[in-house]
């Protein structure tokens, strides 16, 4: 049976086709961009983030990795991460 799982503050939808990471920086994008999570926010370790999460801390890694992708978080080595002034939204859908 398809339906939801509810995992901290993401909800994993079982009936869509994709991976969770890409759930999860969805989730965060969507906290950046509502300006919940502002500019200069420090996101949690990679720990921390797992268990709020209830995902892998593999996971929690590529989530970051995928953010940094997008332009909305900058990583500084063994400071954190931290949100960035997000770009445009893309408003194309691939």
């Amino acid at each position: 049976m398809l339906g939801v799982t509810c995992r901290s503050s993401v909800r994993i939808m079982d009936d869509e086709i994709g991976y969770v990471y890409m759930q999860v920086a969805d989730t965060i994008e969507a906290e950046i961009r509502s300006g919940r999570l502002p500019v200069g926010a420090r996101l949690p370790n990679e720990r921390d983030m797992a268990r709020e999460r209830g995902i892998a801390p593999g996971t929690v890694r590529r989530v970051v990795r995928e953010l940094r992708d997008r332009g909305l978080v900058r990583t500084l080595p063994n400071k954190g991460t931290y949100v960035v002034t997000p770009p445009p939204a893309d408003t194309a859908s691939p």
